[in-house]
């Protein structure tokens, strides 16, 4: 089964960017500005970092995903997106059985393989 992200629904392009892009961002913006204003805010981006929205995005992520969870309580997929998947069976090739004359033959193979097996295993010395 393989997952196909690529939606050719633009709007479903944009719900799924919106949860796992945007909401994520926002939620730490939010945050940083709660707790310390908009200095705090602008810290992330004066820090020195080489990706302050990726910063941003994994410090909001936890957040972020409890709120999709509380919209997937309200209406499945509504924060979780459902993505399309395409599934595929593979048949499995015919296996012909072997009739009982088929069947000696190989008990005999088997048969000499485990004699084989024994001569070369050591024996056991009984107690």
């Amino acid at each position: 089964m393989a997952a196909d992200s690529n939606s050719d629904n633009p709007l479903d392009q944009l719900r799924l960017s919106l949860m796992q892009d945007v909401l994520p961002v926002g939620l730490a913006v939010l945050e940083r500005a709660r707790q310390g204003g908009p200095g705090k805010v602008v810290e992330v981006f004066t820090a020195g970092s080489e990706d302050p929205i990726a910063d941003l995005r994994q410090e909001g992520e936890p957040v972020a995903r409890d709120v999709r969870e509380q919209l997937d309580a309200v209406s499945p997929g509504l924060g979780n997106p459902v993505m399309p998947v395409s599934v595929s069976v593979d048949e499995p090739a015919t296996v012909e059985q072997d009739g009982p004359d088929d069947l000696l033959p190989t008990l005999r193979r088997i048969e000499e393989r485990l004699e084989e097996l024994r001569r070369r295993l050591p024996v056991q010395q009984q107690e």
